[in-house]
């Protein structure tokens, strides 16, 4: 399968990309990135947009592929409601609206996260905003749409953008609630499964991605 990954040089999307890169299912990858990511392959292609808004400028390169993996995101901390909305809902969804319409045929992912708000009306401000997101997303013409909400994760060996809080925590959470706990490669692997086979839920929780990358 040919796949689109974004968030490469952030921690989750650089996970992914490490087990496309293993897993024999994937032959191609097109990173979608603001800024270079550090690695050659014979898999890889890289597109570098700054403004992810231009992303229709490139409709002849995003032709035939299977699926998005759409791994890029920010931290709410320090941010007003307004900010993570314009950095998160109105960069994600307008992204995928084009990506639907130039291949319907395709799966998409989003990594929203754990405790995300459906409703859009809880307490929390970022967990209203990606459940706003992931609502809209929803409601896109693809193939398949899913959600990915994992908790804790462990890095990828050899990565190198892992949050020293995942670093610090990931194994303390491990020990006592493991069931709460993924590595990067069951995420990946659990992606690619979503086009391999898909799955019942669109909204995929800790225990869905785990049943998923099996």
């Amino acid at each position: 399968m040919k796949v689109i990954i974004t968030g490469a040089t952030g921690m989750v999307g650089e996970g992914v990309l490490f087990e496309c890169l293993e897993n024999a299912a994937v032959t191609e990858i097109l990173l979608i990135s603001r800024r270079p990511y550090p690695l050659q392959d014979k898999k890889l292609r890289e597109l570098i947009l700054p403004d992810f808004s231009t992303l229709a400028d490139h409709t002849a390169l995003l032709q035939g592929y299977d699926a998005c993996f759409y791994c890029a995101g920010i931290s709410s901390v320090g941010k007003t409601e307004e900010e993570f909305y314009n950095a998160t809902y109105k960069v994600v969804v307008p992204f995928a609206n084009t990506l639907a319409s130039i291949n319907p045929q395709m799966v998409f992912d989003y990594v929203s996260g754990a405790r995300t708000d459906s409703s859009e009306k809880g307490k929390q401000m970022w967990a209203r905003v990606k459940g706003k997101t992931e609502n809209s997303l929803l409601r896109l013409p693809f193939r398949h749409v899913f959600c990915f909400r994992p908790a804790i994760m462990k890095g990828f060996p050899g990565q190198k953008n892992v949050k020293t809080i995942y670093k610090l925590a990931a194994p303390l959470v491990a020990l006592f609630y493991p069931q709460k706990t993924l590595t990067l490669q069951q995420v990946g692997r659990a992606m690619i499964n979503t086009v391999r086979t898909g799955y019942p839920k669109q909204i995929l929780e800790v225990d869905d991605i785990d049943e998923l990358a099996k």
